[in-house]
């Protein structure tokens, strides 16, 4: 039996994907935790962007970014070739993993560590590595909340509007509905983390303004990254064959039409 699955090339597909999906966004969350200039990253003036009454707004993002239109290109790809409901059980593992993973790196931290590990001060060029370590790998509750929720609502959220743009260019268009849905989805994503995460901390008029920050960017990269989905399409179905990618197309579509609020949950 398992010899079998593993001769079968959909089924390597999707386990290859979901390997890649879950890693990808583990990633993603755990070095979320960095700040970077996204204009120093290309040699460029800082913005000075004035929104919602916020002055001096520029591009400055977490590391998590530079991972996250890679999610949404798998998304797609498995809502394309195997129906919304693989896109679940792939987002439902991948949000179980990482709050595992959030799990053992607060164990990690509670961990009472060496006489060594502490140092003995900057004097001496000995850092603390407890505090680093805890910088790195220690986030807020809210955070991790905010980060999840939006996950899992915009990764829903793009399945829907995938196959609604599905249902008005039928098996055309793939870099269309892909990257409207994504379009959509993102503009959820940033503003569900930031709302959960700092409401109360920051004004709606700053968050507002941060959330479209973010989303310019998210933008900018969907419609860069519109032709990684094409040369995807054709990969899978040189892998797959011709036949066999347009049959798990037709069944990924049939899948959808039952409506996408009647799927049952992955397993």
């Amino acid at each position: 039996m398992i010899t079998n699955i593993l001769k079968d090339k959909p089924t390597k597909l999707f386990l290859t994907i979901a390997a890649f999906f879950v890693a990808n966004a583990l990633i993603a969350e755990s070095i979320g935790t960095k700040i970077f200039s996204l204009e120093k990253l290309f040699g460029i003036r800082p913005a000075n962007f004035t929104m919602f009454g916020q002055s001096g707004l520029g591009f400055n993002l977490t590391c998590g970014v530079l991972l996250w239109p890679l999610e949404f290109i798998a998304t797609d790809i498995v809502n394309e070739f195997y129906g919304p409901r693989a896109v679940r059980r792939i987002s439902f593992t991948a949000v179980g993993l990482i709050a595992y993973a959030f799990l053992m790196y607060f164990m990690a931290i509670g961990v009472p560590p060496a006489d060594f590990w502490l140092g003995s001060g900057a004097q001496n060029g000995i850092a603390n590595m407890q505090v680093a370590f805890n910088g790195i790998f220690g986030q807020g509750m809210r955070i991790i909340v905010g980060s999840l929720a939006a996950f899992l609502v915009s990764q829903f959220v793009d399945v829907y509007v995938f196959h609604k743009i599905k249902k008005v260019t039928g098996d055309e268009r793939l870099w269309l509905r892909a990257t409207g849905s994504t379009l959509v989805s993102q503009l959820v994503d940033s503003y569900i983390v930031l709302f959960i995460a700092f409401w109360g901390v920051f004004t709606w008029q700053q968050i507002l303004a941060f959330g479209m920050m973010n989303y310019i960017y998210k933008f900018t990269m969907a419609i860069i990254l519109s032709p990684v989905v094409i040369y995807a399409e054709k990969g899978i179905a040189k892998y797959v064959g011709h036949d066999v990618a347009h049959q798990m197309k037709r069944e990924a579509a049939g899948e959808a039409t039952t409506g996408f609020e009647n799927i049952p949950t992955a397993g």
